[in-house]
């Protein structure tokens, strides 16, 4: 009798489930996605049914010889990927490259990592659902049409080697959408006042303005601010009016994978991206020392708030030996999923509510740590009492303005014992404590009365978590495509992250203009909305994903071709508005490798060129920079000129020689560390990535792919024995010297060695 084999995506699964499993079972990963539609080639037959032509991804080949093996020695098979469409679409190409070698084929889901969930899941397999796989499947050759289409219209347009997506197109449109609203925006001035005042009993309190002559003001000159100063001259501060009641605010659902992704921006400074890269991580398994490889969390990838029966029991007995009965409300809270939710799975939560954020802090890095304790606390919290206040809201008139004082005291702390962090939620606004003892028909002493100047603002540009909260609001996407989404944005340079906020640039523009102008529907954010509750049909069952793709290419083909023909070319440059000052031509805005720059359009007898940037209304701001003489760093050894240290647009510092553009030698700004990777005689030298962020690789790049992103020492470190260190620079200890390697915790301060180059 052999043994059962069930196969994973990720290798970090493996060791967390053969800790629960005997020795009649063995376990491989596929290590995400093994067959995928081709990368040179559109890969979709349109005249047949939208046939893909699928095949082994590069360098998979190695990962599916495995799985077969493993497969033809087993009993059953059992594909166990992510519970979600991809997973399934996983776990339905794993099954076709192996059914040749064994037949014995089912398929087993667990929303959680435990013993208890996955010998439940062992003794409850399903066959595979061919609805999840072909709306996983209608999904890739639906993006690929419109990519594969789409993007060599954007090169012959625009510039070679951009792309165009169904849904990072839409996503753009809202970031673009968004910013010319803001250089449209005209700020109206207002003014505020506040009052400083103090009665009988201390302590004195704030109050605002809040009517003048009975109605909402609209002070919105100097003019107007100085009336209302006349208005008050001499008149008393007296209390009109005391209204005291009880409020309680209840906590919020258990994480989905939007609100995770923007609490962890909001709280953390967290990338969607690097939020979903540690869940990953806490949801397969960590090392807690003595007790192994460990999974904390559930799946990450859900738009549904419901948890399961014995989580909330577990949560509640938690509650009330932490807390006490009266913590826990009168019965067991449970959350309404929005409507269009898959409902697949569970909200996000601990796996076991047992395990503290406290008693693993020692045995997590500080981002797992941080991400669990979020986690934890909204789950628990979600479970939980509500919080008590009382708020007292106090009138007071002086002559025809009416002031306003409001305050909050915390009568019970409900939920907020397990999540003490005291936000704002649903548009209410966190008051700043308990006001003194006061009477009605108190005559209050005015101690200071001041009054600023403001101006209304224009509507704020997205943050990551504005972003994902707008995607999600509109329908644009799923769970586990937020991510994705952004990072195609800015790795494509489409917008770019300027104080944590979303800019599109004048090439995201650019593309998003020609893209609406032509393709109205694929632009249009309801229009994709729809396409996602398309999906969802065929995943139900009740739409044929074929169809689906015939009504949408019917309509987006005819559009391409007219396109092809009409869209304007903006390879010959954008105008700028400001000629040269060296030949008195127009100059261009042009798209460039390492981005965009001000160009001449008398190109190539004028090679003027400029870098700019844009004030908030748009407008070019050219960047005017003295002329330094370059610092020189030897001898060029191909025409003996002198070479000198320059810096590429996008950061990073290289040696040219000073005789180019008739010598054109170029060479890497080296660290002088050599490569750690055993067998390579490479240094590590500088580089820049798109976005503008220098790191550190190995010069014998493509051979070796080593790099890191802090600057590199000569090691070796006294506790690993890593070949070399770092410097890095914390908020908490400044610049000092560590250990590169993630599981070492070596570090000394910098000055025992007297610096380094950086």
């Amino acid at each position: 009798m052999g043994k059962d084999l069930i196969i994973v995506e990720s290798p970090a699964k493996v060791k967390t489930i053969k800790k629960f499993l005997g020795g009649n079972y063995t376990v491989h990963a596929s290590v995400g996605h093994v067959r995928d539609l081709p990368t040179s080639e559109l890969g979709v037959d349109e005249a047949n049914g939208f046939a893909p032509r699928y095949q082994v991804i590069d360098g998979k080949q190695k990962v599916v010889s495995a799985l077969k093996e493993a497969a033809a020695k087993a009993d059953n098979v059992y594909l166990a990927p992510d519970p979600d469409r991809e997973g399934e679409a996983i776990a339905w190409h794993v099954a076709e490259l192996i059914r040749d070698k064994n037949t014995n084929i089912q398929r087993i889901q667990f929303n959680e990592i435990t013993a208890r969930a996955v010998k439940e899941a062992l003794e409850n397999p399903r066959e595979l659902n061919r609805n999840l796989f072909d709306a996983q499947q209608a999904r890739r050759v639906l993006d690929r049409l419109v990519g594969y289409k789409l993007s060599p219209l954007l090169w012959k347009k625009v510039k070679r080697g951009i792309s165009a997506g169904r849904v990072q197109s839409v996503a753009l449109r809202l970031i673009v959408d968004r910013e010319t609203e803001r250089r449209a925006f005209n700020p109206e001035e207002y003014w505020l006042f506040r009052a400083h005042l103090a009665g009988a009993t201390p302590p004195p309190f704030r109050a605002d303005l809040h009517k003048l002559h009975g109605k909402k003001p609209a002070i919105g000159s100097a003019a107007d601010a100085a009336a209302v100063e006349a208005a008050m001259q001499g008149q008393p501060f007296v209390i009109t009016g005391i209204d005291e009641k009880e409020r309680q605010r209840q906590p919020q659902p258990p994480f989905i994978t939007s609100t995770l992704q923007q609490s962890a921006s909001q709280r953390l400074g967290y990338s969607a991206k690097r939020t979903m890269n540690i869940a990953q991580r806490l949801y397969e398994g960590v090392e807690l020392g003595e007790a192994g490889t460990v999974a904390l969390i559930t799946y990450m990838r859900t738009d549904s708030v419901r948890i399961a029966d014995e989580a909330r029991d577990a949560a509640r007995e938690f509650i009330a030996a932490t807390w006490g009965d009266d913590h826990l409300p009168a019965k067991a809270r449970q959350f309404k999923t929005k409507g269009g939710a898959q409902d697949a799975h569970e909200a996000i939560r601990p796996v076991d509510v047992s395990v503290t954020p406290d008693s693993v802090r020692h045995l997590l890095p500080p981002d797992q740590f941080q991400l669990y304790r979020l986690v934890w606390q909204r789950f628990v919290a979600s479970q939980m009492a509500a919080a008590r206040f009382h708020d007292t809201t106090v009138t007071i008139a002086c002559g025809p303005v009416e002031w306003r004082a409001k305050g909050e005291r915390l009568l019970f702390p409900g939920f907020l014992a397990a999540s003490p962090q005291k936000e704002a939620q649903d548009g209410e606004e966190v008051a700043e404590g308990d006001l003194p003892k006061l009477s009605v028909g108190e005559e209050l002493t005015a101690l200071s009365v001041e009054k600023e100047q403001k101006f209304t603002q224009p509507p704020a540009r997205y943050t990551e978590a504005s972003l994902v909260r707008e995607l999600e609001e509109r329908g644009i996407g799923r769970p586990s495509t937020y991510a994705a989404i952004i990072s195609t944005l800015l790795d494509r340079d489409y917008a770019r992250l300027e104080e944590k906020h979303f800019a599109p640039t004048d090439l995201g523009a650019v593309v998003c203009d020609l893209l609406a102008g032509h393709f109205t529907t694929l632009m249009d954010v309801d229009f994709t909305a729809q396409m996602e509750g398309s999906l969802d049909k065929v995943a139900e069952g009740e739409l044929d994903w074929v169809k689906l793709l015939e009504d949408f290419t019917g309509g987006f083909n005819p559009v391409l071709e007219r396109a092809a023909q009409a869209m304007d070319t903006v390879k010959g440059g954008l105008p700028s508005g400001i000629d040269c000052e060296l030949c008195g031509k127009p100059m261009v805005i042009k798209f460039g490798k390492a981005g965009t720059f001000l160009a001449c359009s008398g190109y190539p007898a004028c090679r003027n060129t400029k870098n700019f940037t844009r004030d908030e209304k748009g407008n070019i701001q050219v960047e005017q920079k003295l002329r330094e003489e370059p610092e020189k760093v030897g001898t060029c050894p191909q025409c003996g000129g002198d070479l000198v240290l320059k810096k590429a647009r996008t950061g990073s510092r290289f040696i040219a020689c000073t005789k180019y553009p008739d010598c054109t030698y170029t060479a890497p700004f080296s660290t002088g560390v050599p490569c750690p990777r055993e067998g390579c005689e490479g240094v590590l030298v500088e580089k820049s990535s798109k976005r503008g962020k220098i790191f550190y690789s190995c010069s014998a790049y493509p051979k070796c792919d080593y790099a890191l992103w802090d600057w590199p020492v000569p090691g070796p470190c006294p506790d690993c024995n890593s070949p070399l260190l770092v410097i890095k620079n914390t908020r908490a200890r400044g610049r000092h010297i560590a250990c590169p390697e993630k599981t070492c915790k070596y570090s000394r301060d910098l000055d025992e060695d007297g610096g380094g180059e950086e």
